[in-house]
């Protein structure tokens, strides 16, 4: 009888887990819309910001950066490879080994895309400082997440 108490006094408007999924959501559509000119998901945009970055990345390097893993990455891959972003080459020193890097058109549309994002970062009207301590408090949050999940697999086991 106890523990029914305690399950029942579990709404889910009280569940931050909620309102960080309904926040993923949102801004994956604020993303899609802001991204909807150069026809990529929001996902594309982050592979394409790593590629940005690092200018060529394996398959493996680029899953790892943003999380993906190759059975995500290889169709999406596929779709950026034909929509003209970006280029896969056979790596010189290893053929097993895929090199993605951005096209030749990327570069040129990364100044436009890059514009266009911080247009949208602008419209949120939200100052540096929170924009920082936003993203520290969740990669901390995703830390002791990513700990607590250790633990309980652990346990599982």
């Amino acid at each position: 009888m106890e523990n029914d108490s305690l399950i029942q006094g579990i709404t889910l408007d009280e569940q931050l887990c909620f309102e960080i999924y309904q926040t993923h959501k949102t801004f994956n559509k604020f993303y899609a819309q802001a991204l909807k000119p150069f026809g990529l998901t929001y996902v594309q945009f982050i592979v394409m910001l790593s590629l940005y970055e690092k200018e060529t990345l394996s398959v493996k390097q680029l899953g790892k950066n943003v999380s993906l893993d190759s059975g995500t990455l290889t169709p999406l891959l596929r779709r950026l490879e034909n929509e003209g972003w970006v280029t896969r080459v056979r790596s010189a020193t290893d053929e097993r080994q895929l090199d993605i890097s951005p096209s030749e058109a990327a570069w040129k549309l990364k100044p436009e895309l890059f514009t266009r994002v911080k247009n949208c970062q602008a419209m949120l009207d939200l100052p540096e400082k929170k924009y920082l301590k936003y993203k520290k408090d969740l990669q901390k949050l995703k830390g002791n997440i990513e700990k607590v999940a250790d633990q309980l697999d652990l346990e599982a086991n």
